[in-house]
């Protein structure tokens, strides 16, 4: 769009100023099928049609590098750049877990400190993704990856430095670990979608793990094992709804293969 007056492209009738829609262009205003380029047109850059765009209009050259740039872009939006900040903040948080021995007082603030951000990222980086259309490959691959590596560094040092038994890590680790494989195990029937009761497993977790990270005494220490309990039983409770959902979806795909299939031979 260069801006001329529409006389000097020939008139209205002229080639490549009507739309797939059938208006044609003035100046100042960029007009292109189904609306694309809206926004183009109006900061006075160039506009590109879409399938239902102006005929004759030509991609203008680096036209493709472009979008290849925009796409490249994409990935560091801010839930990518949150969800890398956890990851980052693993090996940090195993470092000030273990400093001095992994029983310094102050050291075990700073570790809660980081492990609180992770949790806390974990909660945005998921809406902010969902909500503005941040969505990338790279996002659904690192984000649940991050959230079990900075759960599982948590509750592995937990039980190194002895102040949570290494069967409850097993317990919550091998849920965790189960679930994710059990989904890629029926993906091609379906997706498991996430229950209610899970974020609650995790919050509890969350705050679980975190009393046990902060060096309590006293009545705290003792609340911070019933947190735990009902973490461990929400564990267990939501591991085993999610194989029974996993156990109806496959049933379901299934049946829906072979009536497919009778349709089909019929």
């Amino acid at each position: 769009m260069t801006g001329a007056p529409a006389s000097a492209a020939g008139g209205p009738g002229a080639p490549g100023t009507r739309g797939a829609a059938g208006t044609s262009g003035t100046r100042g205003v960029a007009v292109t099928g189904a609306g694309a380029g809206a926004r183009a047109g109006a900061e006075g850059g160039p506009v590109v049609a879409g399938a239902s765009g102006a005929q004759g209009q030509k991609t203008p050259p680096g036209g493709k590098l472009g979008a290849a740039a925009v796409n490249q872009a994409s990935l560091w939006n801010v839930a990518n750049l949150l969800t890398m900040l956890r990851l980052v903040l693993v090996p940090g948080f195993v470092a000030l877990m273990l400093a001095d021995g992994g029983y310094d007082p102050v050291w075990r603030a700073w570790a809660w400190a980081a492990f609180a951000v992770a949790m806390i990222t974990d909660i945005f980086d998921g809406h902010l993704a969902r909500t503005y259309n941040l969505v990338t490959d790279f996002g659904k691959i690192a984000d649940p990856i991050a959230d079990k590596a900075i759960m599982g560094a948590a509750l592995i040092c937990l039980s190194y430095l002895g102040d949570l038994p290494w069967w409850v890590t097993g317990v919550i680790l091998g849920r965790e670990l189960g679930i994710t494989c059990l989904r890629f195990l029926v993906i091609r029937y379906g997706v498991i979608p996430a229950s209610r009761g899970g974020k609650v497993k995790t919050l509890t977790q969350g705050v679980a793990v975190g009393m046990y990270v902060l060096a309590l005494v006293g009545p705290l220490a003792t609340l911070r094992f019933w947190v735990m309990a009902a973490a461990v039983a929400l564990t267990v409770a939501t591991g085993a709804d999610y194989v029974r959902q996993a156990i109806v979806l496959r049933r379901q795909g299934l049946a829906e293969r072979r009536a497919a299939t009778e349709e089909a031979e019929a």
